[in-house]
């Protein structure tokens, strides 16, 4: 048995396991197989002695009334009776617990196999839950692979380190196409474990999620915290709009975020096939964070109403010639703006134009202004 443990030991190593788990994998090997040859109602116990790397085996007897019912049946080797325990040791009592070494290869070649077979599954499976760990660590995060497969369904396979990745049709960007040896970045949205596969992860290009990920790589501001990303939404590969904010008065968070001549933002774009990306600033009052997120249409006022188990609802107020802006091409400004603030958005429009309703409202504070002077404050 000490040439077989070697054995497992270089493996774990090779695979970089922790060693306290290889020995409790190896132990749940011992026990399963004494459980599968001798009985598999027995209790038994195994540890491993790290200087021999020998493992001791041991079979864990209830000690019973000499005329207990134990001690008949199928489980009857399970216990033993007061007489023959304290002949083994003098200080038995009922309900003490002795132990019983076995040897499993003395068991025969049938035992030695199973033993084999019990140790490579938990091994394995050793191996899978620390894959599983480590991937799951990455949900939410973007790794890259390479492709190695594109079903009918156009799903598409991506070898990533150990494990096979899926990126499924309904994750993928509108119009794009990938082709096998292509390199691929997507973001993991959960991890599988299967028994027939093993485990496999679910990629995806279209979560808004991924957006995020991609500016904390491209804008230093934002990877070290100092402007945050508020929310996010998308209309996968068409457009979208993010909410950013910062504590640092000296920091322009969509300044820093767009870059020189709008090199960073740019470089997000051309990843998500030219998907064109608005940056707003976030407000804590509701009505201001409408606004902004109308953008570019030039808003005049905005009520919202917030009913408590209700949909939250806000009524935008804005000139007519703004209307077509606010709604945006087959409605994605008007519904990127929901999805941002969380509100339904209703339009309400009035008569004149944006430069109209800038000039009235000039006029109203000159208008104050002369009867403040004129009547005092």
């Amino acid at each position: 048995m000490e040439n077989i443990l070697d054995i497992i030991e270089s493996i774990a190593n090779e695979k970089g396991l922790n060693p306290d788990r290889v020995q409790e994998a190896i132990k749940t090997s011992f026990i399963q197989t004494a459980k599968r040859i001798i009985n598999p109602t027995f209790a038994f116990e195994a540890d491993i002695d790290d200087r021999t790397k020998q493992v001791r085996l041991r079979q864990i007897i209830t000690v019973v009334a000499d005329d207990a019912p134990e001690l008949e049946g199928e489980e009857a080797g399970a216990y033993m009776g007061i007489t023959a325990a304290l002949e083994i040791d003098d200080e038995a009592e009922i309900g003490d617990q002795l132990q019983m070494e076995h040897d499993i290869e003395s068991y025969g070649r049938s035992a030695f196999a199973t033993l084999h077979r019990e140790i490579e599954f938990h091994i394995q499976r050793l191996v899978e839950n620390e894959l599983y760990d480590k991937y799951k660590s990455k949900i939410n995060q973007i790794v890259s692979g390479r492709v190695t497969r594109v079903d009918s369904d156009q799903n598409t396979t991506i070898e990533i380190d150990e494990i096979r990745a899926v990126l499924p049709m309904k994750s993928r960007i509108k119009g794009e196409k990938f082709k096998v040896g292509d390199v691929v970045s997507a973001i993991v949205r959960r991890v599988h474990v299967d028994k027939s596969n093993g485990i496999s992860m679910e990629l995806s290009r279209t979560a808004p999620k991924f957006l995020e990920e991609l500016l904390a790589l491209e804008v230093p501001e934002i990877k070290d915290g100092i402007v945050v990303i508020e929310k996010c939404a998308r209309i996968p590969g068409e457009r979208a709009k993010i909410a950013l904010y910062t504590n640092r008065p000296q920091i322009d968070p969509i300044g820093a975020t767009v870059g020189v001549r709008g090199v960073r933002i740019n470089a997000v774009s051309e990843e998500l096939c030219g998907e064109n990306i608005d940056c707003v600033e976030y407000s804590s009052s509701p009505e201001l964070f409408i606004s902004r997120a109308m953008s570019p249409a030039i808003i005049s006022a905005v009520v919202v109403t917030e009913n408590e188990g209700e949909e939250k609802k806000a009524v935008v107020t804005l000139p007519s010639d703004q209307k077509s802006k606010a709604i945006g091409k087959s409605g994605i400004n008007i519904r990127l703006a929901s999805m941002l603030t969380g509100y339904t958005i209703e339009l309400n429009e009035v008569g004149g134009s944006a430069q109209m309703g800038e000039k009235a409202q000039e006029e109203k504070k000159e208008g104050l202004s002369s009867l403040e002077a004129l009547f005092g404050n």
